[in-house]
């Protein structure tokens, strides 16, 4: 198993659609790439540089395989009769390795149950911080008690959904519906369509799991940065 020496690790799913090719421009270049499966297409087509190939291959594109082997790419191969998924084996990878953070990618639609399963392998890590690329869409976990910052983008929403139970004590700040040390129960809608004010908002909660869901923020996050050629992008 290589060594990701601290860095965040960004892994790369696989599914029928492709990541939007806008997610590789907000991605960290000092990354460690896991590709799960057919998730080595998707990389290369994002231009990304893959440390680690994990899952059964039944998908990946035989072309793809062939790129694996000839750029000399660490392979773990798995029975297709396996109890985890290669989302999960790419999670376990990473967090083996040491890695900082995680970074999910994916194109978003495809099956219902990759969909939920995978957001729900994420949300069960509470090793380090975790976000993913849904299409265009971010999602952020945060785990009790904790909180952080979020920009404003040009899109205006986010939604908070709580996973694996209820969240609590969560608190708001510069947001249009804000909450203040309350209980969002598994399964409630009500934290979903808040919407930024004029700043930055921030986020926390004192125990359980919430999901911070930002639709479009990949075509915001680009926007913002062609209306001020002086910002960033992340």
């Amino acid at each position: 198993m290589p060594d990701c020496n601290a860095r965040p690790a960004i892994i790369v799913m696989g599914g029928t659609t492709p990541p939007p090719i806008g997610v590789g421009a907000v991605l960290p270049t000092d990354a460690f790439v896991i590709a799960a499966d057919s998730g080595f297409d998707h990389a290369l087509a994002l231009g990304l540089q893959v440390d680690l190939l994990v899952g059964d291959l039944d998908s990946i594109s035989a072309d793809g395989f062939a790129a694996a082997v000839d750029a000399l790419v660490q392979i773990e191969q798995y029975p297709q009769g396996k109890d985890e998924t290669d989302t999960e084996l790419a999670i376990a990878a990473a967090l083996h390795a040491g890695c900082s953070e995680i970074i999910g990618v994916t194109g978003g639609g495809g099956r219902l149950d990759h969909e939920l399963t995978t957001l729900f392998a994420y949300a069960c890590i509470p090793a380090c911080p975790i976000s993913v690329w849904s299409g265009s869409t971010l999602v952020t976990v945060l785990h009790g008690p904790g909180g952080t910052t979020f920009a404003r983008t040009a899109a205006g929403l986010l939604s908070l959904v709580p996973i694996n139970g209820d969240a609590m004590g969560v608190t708001t700040s510069n947001l249009r519906y804000p909450l203040h040390a309350e209980t969002l129960l598994a399964g409630s809608a009500r934290g979903v369509s808040n919407e930024f004010l004029d700043t930055d908002a921030t986020i926390s909660l004192t125990g359980g799991t919430l999901l911070v869901i930002i639709p479009d923020a990949l075509d915001a996050l680009h926007a913002d940065s062609r209306l001020d050629p002086e910002r960033p992008t992340p």
